[in-house]
């Protein structure tokens, strides 16, 4: 456990797997220092273990990157266990060095490089973000319940009442839509959880569409009237 803010340079040179932060004595520089650690660091496992806090310190932890979040008093079996429970999550990220891009409309998903692109563009995500694109679209449009999100991106038993999958949900989509507003990705099953299916919003124009059918034309030939305007939905796939 670190209780001084070390160096980004430091810790990269100690090749830790998991990191435990105390904010609460690292003084005033506490949040900026872990924004720091977290963007030169994504592979590392952090756990926020420090005193009480509000919902509102606990969220910007775990925005800013922090895997997991422990309120003082705790036992130290429970720090363990959750240091345990990153550094499983983080060795199963490193096989995304060997995965292959996911498409899904205009966004293509690099999990080697921790990034979402649009074009050549690359969407501004969070640590937390870009595993929660990564596991929603794995899922190939299978609608994936809270508390599934929640356990597989936390690592353990989601609290009830616990808000925190809606409110990535809603980041991630809004960056979504901003970097790509002609399609929809993430859509709500209200009541169970979340599916990711790339689905064009491209408005038909009437100028687009045959003023009358062609006098050979016969059934087998319809795919040949439908355009790109037409709407469609498509699950992530592989290139």
């Amino acid at each position: 456990m670190l209780a001084s803010p070390v160096p980004t340079e430091a810790v990269v040179s100690m090749r830790l797997s998991a990191l435990v932060v105390d904010l609460a004595v690292l003084g005033p520089q506490a949040w900026s220092w872990l924004e720091r650690l977290c963007a030169a660091l994504p592979e590392l496992g952090i756990v926020v273990c420090t005193g009480p806090s509000t919902v509102a310190q606990r969220v910007r932890g775990l925005r800013l990157g922090a895997d997991d979040w422990i309120t003082k008093p705790c036992h130290p079996e429970e720090v363990i266990a959750r240091v345990q429970s990153v550094v499983r999550r983080r060795r199963r990220s490193t096989s995304r060095t060997e995965t292959k891009p996911v498409v899904a409309g205009e966004v293509v998903i690099r999990s080697d490089r921790f990034q979402a692109f649009v074009g050549e563009h690359s969407i501004d995500l969070t640590r937390r973000e870009f595993e929660l694109i990564e596991l929603l679209a794995a899922a190939d449009g299978r609608v994936l319940e809270r508390e599934e999100i929640y356990s597989r991106l936390w690592g353990y038993t989601m609290v009830r009442g616990d808000r925190s999958v809606d409110v990535f949900v809603r980041k991630l989509r809004q960056k979504l839509e901003k970097a790509s507003p002609d399609w929809r990705y993430i859509h709500t099953h209200f009541g169970i959880g979340y599916r990711f299916a790339a689905e064009s919003l491209e408005v038909i124009d009437p100028n687009d569409v045959p003023a009358s059918i062609p006098a050979a034309w016969d059934a087998g030939e319809e795919g040949k009237l439908t355009g790109p305007h037409e709407d469609h939905e498509l699950t992530a796939r592989t290139v």
